[in-house]
């Protein structure tokens, strides 16, 4: 990701040289009329202000922690280019029509920066509020995906068909479990994870009456779990 964001930035600024640099060589006067009267300096300005604000929604984009974050945060990139087309548009038209009053393209430049602002702010948000409520979703799931992890990892080491048996219904009981948690199944969940550090015990040295019994105590936990935890919804 780095190299993403070290590439874009250099294109970024090879685009803004260039632009200005189109802007500043030609020629300054064109039928008597000089190119830097009337509102050629508001244009100016709202072009360059959305270089900027381009430059920082994209880098914001490009600077989220994982793949689903970067997803959330592509609406921010489309109107970011959008704003830009938009701003070269006008502009250059503010640069472009003699004699046009300075005024008109400052408040051109002003409303452009406000609405691209605004639209920013708001994909930025929606985009952070997804992104903590999957947080907050991985969080609550952590507990079960860790124990069905666990649940497989010891079936697939169990030694004796009994007590691969054994491993199997307690990886089946995790695996259909219901995945969501809450502060209320902390007890249940303790318990359960007791009662697998005590299986896995029984598991490693093929003990199958032990593993048998300890699978029994797991899934009961595990049920007892699932039904404390249709109560809470």
């Amino acid at each position: 990701m780095k190299k993403t964001i070290r590439n874009y930035v250099v294109i970024w600024a090879i685009l803004v040289i260039l632009f200005s640099v189109v802007v500043f060589v030609t020629p300054s006067e064109v039928g008597g009329l000089s190119k830097f009267g009337g509102a050629f300096w508001g244009g100016y300005v709202v072009i360059m202000l959305a270089f900027i604000g381009q430059l920082i929604c994209t880098l914001t984009a490009l600077k989220s922690e994982t793949k689903e974050k970067l997803f959330l945060h592509l609406p921010l990139i489309k109107i970011s280019y959008s704003t830009l087309v938009v701003s070269i548009i006008i502009g250059t038209l503010c640069m472009a029509i003699p004699n046009l009053p300075n005024w008109i393209g400052i408040v051109v430049c002003a409303l452009i920066f406000a609405f691209n602002s605004i639209a920013a702010v708001k994909a930025t948000t929606a985009a952070d509020l997804v992104s903590d409520l999957q947080d907050k979703v991985e969080c609550k799931t952590l507990f079960i995906k860790e124990l069905t992890v666990r649940a497989e990892s010891l079936m697939a080491s169990a030694k004796g068909a009994e007590t691969k048996a054994a491993t199997k219904k307690v990886y089946e009981a995790a695996r259909y479990s219901d995945p969501m948690s809450d502060s209320a199944l902390a007890g249940l969940e303790n318990q359960i994870s007791d009662k697998m550090e005590e299986f896995a015990a029984f598991v490693k040295t093929d003990n199958a009456a032990g593993a048998e019994k300890a699978a029994q105590e797991v899934v009961a936990a595990i049920n007892a779990r699932n039904q404390r935890c249709k109560a809470l919804k």
